[in-house]
């Protein structure tokens, strides 16, 4: 069964927001999370190697989170329980958009996931109790090359929908976009990574 997918560019060239096609009946639905060869045929030559569940209680804020290139990692994430606004910031130093930031309301009943390519810092507030996420990693955690901003930073101003209640000291003391450790250089825009 192939069911439709549709990429839909934001206004950070090189994230999209992205609903996959899902049929459903009283039993509840089925959806084709990703399809290697819908994306294919969409411009996107991503491998996947990792996924991650992540589990957040109300108010809970992780991010804004990256690895440095070489291990660069691109994220397509959707919320399987409950609500989250989920946000990328672009960091990619000579891009016409770095430093500004796209946000998604994402939740399990819209279905939508957001592509997130290397390059960007990720992070997302819990809408909600018990909201789920799942990730599919363009690469694996290296511990080395993990990084965080500061998602409270003014000079890239976040507009958060409620105010983060739970933070981890991590990413309460992660450095502004200024003194931020940024190895991401501007390419014209691809999807793959």
């Amino acid at each position: 069964m192939s069911l439709p997918v549709t990429f839909t560019e934001t206004e950070l060239p090189g994230v999209f927001e992205v609903s996959a096609g899902f049929v459903a009946d009283e039993r509840g639905f089925l959806m084709e999370n990703y399809v290697e060869a819908a994306w294919r045929s969409a411009g996107f030559d991503i491998a996947f190697v990792q996924d991650n569940v992540s589990l957040s209680a109300k108010g809970t804020l992780r991010g804004m989170h990256y690895q440095l290139e070489p291990h660069g990692m691109g994220k397509l994430v959707r919320v399987l329980r409950g609500r989250a606004f989920d946000v990328a910031v672009d960091l990619r130093r000579g891009s016409p958009t770095f430093g500004q930031w796209v946000g998604r309301m994402l939740d399990a009943g819209n279905k939508n996931a957001l592509w997130i390519p290397v390059g960007f810092a990720h992070g997302f507030l819990a809408m909600e109790d018990d909201t789920m996420l799942y990730y599919k990693c363009s690469n694996v955690y290296v511990p080395q090359a993990d990084r965080a901003l500061l998602y409270s930073d003014p000079a890239i101003a976040i507009v958060w929908p409620a105010p983060p209640e739970r933070v981890s000291p991590k990413d309460r003391q992660a450095p502004p976009l200024e003194r931020a450790d940024i190895n991401f250089i501007h390419h014209p825009v691809s999807r793959d990574q």
